[in-house]
């Protein structure tokens, strides 16, 4: 079994690997009260994988603030750190990723993009592309994400593909070329961690990358 948390009431669950496997590229972000479609045969707590299902992409999110809204309702979490998130509204679908840059509290730098045609986990690798991007390469921090499937990709699957000339056992690799690309940036980063973070736990500044990365459904940054 592998644990996750879900990221609408960060209740912690598990779902078997074998189902993982099944579905390349999928990470589990809800518990079994929050899903709305899991696939047959799914345990207690899973969702059905990027792209499947009528329901594909809907939305949890509970909340679509401005920045200067989520500075005024959070205030717990880290205070250093490059935080950064990435959605798809619907999945696939338009999407954005944000990135903010934080040294005790105070923001060193921020930025965030749009796609008129992608996925979650595309807006998820790009948000990280753009953080290790913004560090110097003897920065020493803490990049946060709150997607695991992105944290696992990094820093235990990507070495493996690579030695193998790219390849998996279980079919083709998806969204090689942004695996590609930030693997050759963490790398060139050795004293800067990839840590995963809940996401929507109250965490300031990854609601504040949460905001940056839906930038793009609403008229006000």
């Amino acid at each position: 079994m592998t644990g996750f948390r879900c990221t609408v009431c960060g209740a912690a669950f598990e779902v078997a690997r074998a189902l993982i496997d099944k579905y390349p590229g999928w990470e589990p972000k809800y518990c079994r009260e929050h899903s709305q479609k899991k696939p047959a045969g799914a345990p207690p707590g899973a969702r059905g994988p990027e792209g499947g299902g009528a329901d594909r992409g809907r939305s949890l999110r509970e909340e679509n603030l401005t920045l200067a809204q989520v500075l005024a309702k959070y205030g717990d979490g880290p205070g250093s750190g490059v935080f950064t998130d990435g959605s798809a509204v619907p999945n696939p679908g338009p999407g954005g990723w944000g990135t903010v840059w934080v040294e005790d509290g105070e923001i060193q730098g921020q930025q965030h993009g749009h796609d008129p045609d992608t996925t979650n986990n595309r807006m998820e690798l790009r948000a990280l592309i753009a953080a290790f991007q913004m560090l110097p390469e003897d920065a020493v921090t803490e990049v946060w994400t709150d997607s695991r499937l992105c944290v696992d990709t990094i820093t235990k699957w990507a070495p493996g593909w690579e030695r193998r000339g790219w390849k998996r056992k279980t079919g083709p690799i998806k969204n090689l070329e942004l695996v590609q690309e930030l693997l050759a940036l963490y790398r060139a980063r050795p004293q800067c961690t990839l840590t995963w973070i809940a996401a929507h736990s109250g965490n300031r500044w990854n609601e504040y990358a949460d905001s940056l990365a839906t930038a793009w459904m609403r008229a006000e940054l």
